[in-house]
């Protein structure tokens, strides 16, 4: 799983994103780091950047984490999110890198979800920051993934 094919990812499956400028810049096992530049596509009537496309990004950086810790299972699961929160700093003005650090609570749930069969929720945080490290928006997302079932 590297940032280059999860951009071809968001090309066919997030064409949305792709346009507004969305793109991987960095995923590890703890870590994924999505990064946007605000411009005339994606911004708001206020000259900054939409909610939305911060939206995006910051799902795509705690997303991203996910499917590449899935990935690497023998096991198939589904993942969806089910809640989400947005707290809106200061202006996105500039280039803004959404940061998912929790890495670690992707191996704990998966662990969890194959000793017990069922679906577990955790909750993953992205922080936006501008170009002089401020931050300018924080997102939390809860995600439910559940290992798939023969049939």
């Amino acid at each position: 799983m590297t940032p280059s094919k999860l951009n071809s990812f968001l090309t066919l499956k997030l064409p949305s994103a792709f346009i507004c400028g969305v793109r991987v810049k960095e995923i590890t096992n703890d870590l994924c780091v999505v990064g946007v530049k605000h411009r005339w596509i994606n911004q708001n009537p206020f000259k900054s950047m939409y909610f939305a496309v911060q939206s995006m990004a910051s799902e795509l950086s705690t997303g991203a984490l996910l499917i590449k810790k899935l990935s690497i299972r023998k096991e198939a699961f589904s993942m969806l999110v089910v809640k989400h929160e947005g707290e809106f700093v200061k202006k996105a003005t500039g280039r803004i890198r959404f940061v998912c650090e929790d890495g670690h609570l992707v191996d704990d749930a998966i662990e969890q979800a194959l000793e017990t069969g069922e679906g577990v929720v955790l909750t993953m945080r992205s922080t936006g920051r501008n170009e002089d490290n401020q931050i300018v928006s924080n997102y939390n997302y809860t995600w439910s993934i559940k290992k798939k079932t023969k049939r």
